[in-house]
């Protein structure tokens, strides 16, 4: 054991106490004004902080690059999105817009049509009915439609049918509420027909369902027919009244070996693209023609005899 005169009586460094607390924050806050204030005024850090961010800008670019990428991703997307949205919508009115010109032309057809059969009604002489095509019958060796009219509305057999071009066919088959209709082109179908240039008489036939066109037979190799020949009904057969187009030359061929020519002609009435038509019923015509018939002979009753001349 030492001696008593022999120890060390200092504190350990554990209880040495310097300034206070107080006294240090005092001192680094002083400390931090002057800094501030000497930056402020003569720019000491300046250098120091440039230096700092030259540094630290490719690390500020390498970290804000994640961001940059999903707000550019986020926009493409959205953009996408609002360009496919606008792209349906616009297809979307362009169909309805397609769709209702499509609409209008055809409502704008139908209507020339139906004023040119109302115009062609008020010419006719005899009764008509108005009628519309249905559909095309399925026999690929007949060339007829289908109309919904029928004998519940006074259709009947052999009645022609016209539109505004001319003479489209006749009436082959009737039913309550529908009748058949055998176009021109048809190999069943004669029509008494009359030159219009020439006044030449003559029949013309269908040339059957493979062909578009007729045919004016029986006509000599030498009779003055050219190409372009309108020919109109005679009237002579009682079925189809007088002055109705029918078709146009459109070939005329003469062969030395045959006494007869052969002669195409064009129908100049089509079904193709008609919705509707008119009906020229046989009984009207039947009871045009006897009142026709009465009034001549009564014109005739009425006119008086020649002088000198015995009743």
């Amino acid at each position: 054991m030492a001696p008593p005169g022999t120890l060390d009586r200092t504190p350990p460094p554990f209880f040495r106490q310097g300034a206070s607390a107080r006294s240090q924050l005092l001192l680094c806050t002083a400390l931090a004004v002057f800094l501030m204030a000497a930056d402020h005024r003569l720019q000491i850090t300046h250098p120091l902080r440039s230096t700092l961010a030259t540094v630290l800008l490719p690390l500020q670019q390498v970290a804000r690059w994640p961001g940059q990428v999903l707000d550019t991703a986020g926009h493409y997307i959205a953009g996408l999105d609002r360009a496919v949205g606008q792209s349906e919508a616009l297809q979307r009115q362009l169909a309805a817009q397609s769709e209702a010109i499509t609409r209008a032309a055809r409502l704008e057809a139908e209507n020339a049509e139906l004023r040119a059969l109302m115009g062609l009604r008020a010419a006719t002489p005899v009764g008509t009915v108005q009628a519309e095509v249905l559909f095309e019958a399925a026999d690929r060796y007949s060339r007829k439609v289908m109309i919904d009219r029928g004998s519940v509305a006074g259709i009947t057999l052999a009645s022609p049918v016209i539109h505004e071009s001319g003479l489209l066919g006749q009436v082959t088959r009737v039913y309550p509420l529908s009748a058949e209709v055998t176009l021109l082109q048809d190999q069943q179908i004669s029509v008494p027909v009359l030159n219009q240039r020439t006044r030449q008489r003559g029949v013309a036939f269908g040339d059957g369902a493979d062909a578009a066109g007729m045919e004016l037979r029986f006509v000599a190799a030498n009779a003055d027919v050219q190409v372009g020949d309108e020919l109109i009904t005679s009237g002579l057969d009682g079925v189809y009244p007088p002055g109705l187009p029918v078709a146009r030359v459109a070939q005329v061929q003469r062969q030395a070996e045959t006494s007869f020519a052969r002669i195409e002609l064009t129908p100049v009435a089509s079904a193709d693209g008609r919705r509707h038509v008119l009906v020229l019923p046989m009984k009207a015509r039947k009871a045009e023609q006897g009142a026709q018939e009465g009034a001549r002979d009564g014109a005739q009753e009425s006119t008086p005899s020649p002088r000198g001349s015995r009743p």
